[in-house]
């Protein structure tokens, strides 16, 4: 693949690398594919009437991987992809998706990405979703992920959700609802600085008996920023739910968190928290003692709180 410098920078941080991956993939670059591949048991296609993926993964598949990153390189362009895994019984995938926009012109650059997993009976899916913006444009840079989670009975889903820096405007939207013995469980990380603003929502249904939900959100509110941090849990069955938002703020930050829980059964055992403080001044006077500048005190305290 031929990339710009900032393409594959937008690349190494959402993904690790932008290195070609042995498994399947798909990577995208400016509304287009720039490499596809799909592998013995993955399909990769691309969708016939819309833009985006349709990904199969045959029953029984173990230990196999699909990258899907997303770069977006030229200022002005919006574009909404809508990618589909079908991820057959008895599998356990990993799945590297992530979006970066680099832009350097007055205009606004959008990426909307409507992910939905259909999970197959006693199947186990790792989703890892990096976002990430840059560039000395004035044009903003805004990402919208809509994840949608449908778990068939006794699969599970971890879902790591990571926005790094740089993403101005960001409205994510989960949505999941477990049969029988199926679990999810959500890790949220998310930094915001300057004047961005962000949004977490979650709605779980938990339908299925003996089904889990775990929701925790880590966060750091910067400067002027302002987040919101939405989780609704529904206990429809016999169940297990918990949601916990943690976050600092900082300089003239706003964070708002509202978690709300629906329990529709007296079987429904739900749980929230929320806590919402200040960095620490004895950590960071420690860590001044041993020659750090009170902002790289803070930057270190920062860096291990989002981990």
């Amino acid at each position: 693949m031929q990339l710009s410098d900032e393409e594959k920078q937008i690349f190494c941080e959402v993904s690790g690398d932008f290195q070609i991956p042995e498994g399947a993939y798909n990577f995208r670059v400016n509304g287009k594919s720039v490499g596809r591949k799909s592998t013995a048991n993955i399909d990769v296609e691309p969708k016939e009437n819309s833009s985006g993926l349709d990904i199969y993964i045959k029953k029984g598949t173990q230990n196999e991987a699909v990258h899907i990153p997303v770069a977006i390189s030229v200022t002005g362009l919006e574009e909404t992809v809508y990618n589909d895994f079908h991820i057959g019984e008895n599998s356990d995938v990993t799945i590297i998706a992530g979006c970066g926009i680099y832009n350097c012109g007055p205009t606004d650059s959008v990426h909307n990405g409507v992910h939905r997993f259909f999970v197959g009976k006693n199947s186990k899916v790792k989703y890892v979703e990096k976002h990430y913006g840059f560039g000395p444009g004035h044009g903003g840079k805004i990402l919208n992920p809509v994840t949608e989670v449908h778990l068939e009975k006794g699969s599970e889903a971890i879902l790591e959700l990571e926005q790094i820096k740089g993403v101005d405007s960001t409205i994510r939207k989960t949505v999941a609802d477990l049969a029988d013995d199926a679990k999810l469980f959500v890790k949220e990380r998310l930094f915001t600085h300057g004047r961005q603003t962000a949004e977490s929502i979650y709605e779980v249904n938990l339908n299925g008996q003996d089904s889990t939900a775990d929701i925790a959100s880590r966060s750091i509110a910067q400067d002027f920023s302002q987040q919101t941090f939405k989780a609704t849990i529904i206990g429809n069955n016999k169940c297990r739910g918990h949601s916990a938002c943690d976050a600092i703020i900082m300089d003239e930050a706003k964070v708002h968190a509202i978690p709300a829980l629906d329990a529709r059964t007296k079987d429904a055992e739900l749980i929230h928290e929320a806590a919402i403080g200040k960095l620490a001044s004895d950590q960071i006077e420690k860590l001044m003692t041993l020659g750090l500048t009170k902002k790289e005190a803070e930057s270190k305290i920062i860096n291990g709180f989002l981990r």
